[in-house]
């Protein structure tokens, strides 16, 4: 398994969508989360997913180091979290997935990680989830959809999965729109903890990430080393509102 690591910048289940959770709901939520068939180990190597076990312990350590970091610029309320590679092939899946995990470690969060790369679809793969029931760009694209029917298990407690759904040439005006973000504001609210990733676009050749970054809170650009320059890394920033950008993950490090 890859390294990844954060430099700060100087600069389907049933779910009910409404209403707002007390305590007792949100604790009930939690319990839920629970996987009958959890991964093992191995199931979770196969799937370039971090662990507890000491084979995987460095590369963990540096997904809840970035999640402690997030934490701390997030404030004490739930927050959404965009994970924008500059260019394709950076690993900004890899890195939104293994986020998305270490937020699920801490038994009192959960994390929903949902796929907005609808050009280069890769979650439900690596996860080897049967999306048979549609993703995100079905439901947006349906007057009619069940978000419910969207959310898949993972077979990692407390993580969830919003697929992209069948590759798509475009998405730009399907995340601007209104049912996307009343979707992102439901799925934030209705538990205060849970946390949201969205695994973005390239930042550099599309506008969606910049598109993407209006219903974010805070967001993670991911370099491949050897694979972006300095003047990319800085352009990609500049794309984004400065009290956004959390940092730079340089991903795939020797």
């Amino acid at each position: 398994m890859q390294q990844a690591t954060l430099e700060p910048l100087v600069t389907p289940d049933n779910e009910r969508l409404q209403g707002v959770p007390n305590r007792a709901d949100t604790a009930r939520s939690l319990a839920l989360m629970d996987e009958p068939k959890a991964l093992t180990p191995r199931e979770l190597e196969e799937r370039r997913l971090i662990h507890r076990n000491d084979s995987v312990r460095e590369q963990a350590d540096a997904f809840r180091e970035l999640r402690t970091r997030l934490l701390g610029l997030g404030g004490e309320r739930n927050f959404v979290t965009l994970v924008a590679p500059i260019n394709h092939g950076c690993g900004g899946s890899f890195v939104a997935r293994n986020l998305a995990a270490a937020f699920a470690f801490d038994d009192s969060k959960s994390a929903l990680l949902i796929d907005c790369d609808a050009l280069h679809p890769t979650q439900h793969n690596a996860l080897r989830i049967d999306a048979s029931h549609g993703g995100l760009m079905d439901y947006l694209e349906n007057s009619e959809g069940d978000l419910a029917r969207i959310i898949y298990r993972t077979g990692v407690p407390r993580l969830r999965l919003i697929p992209s759904g069948p590759q798509r040439e475009t998405s730009g005006e399907a995340y601007s729109s209104f049912k996307m973000r009343a979707m992102v504001d439901s799925l934030r609210s209705r538990y205060p903890d849970r946390y949201l990733i969205l695994d973005s676009p390239s930042v550099l050749g599309s506008p969606d990430a910049r598109i993407l970054s209006e219903l974010a809170d805070l967001v993670v650009l991911v370099a491949g080393y050897g694979l972006v320059t300095p003047e990319s890394i800085e352009k990609a920033v500049a794309s984004f509102p400065h009290e956004k950008v959390a940092g730079v993950v340089f991903n795939q490090i020797p």
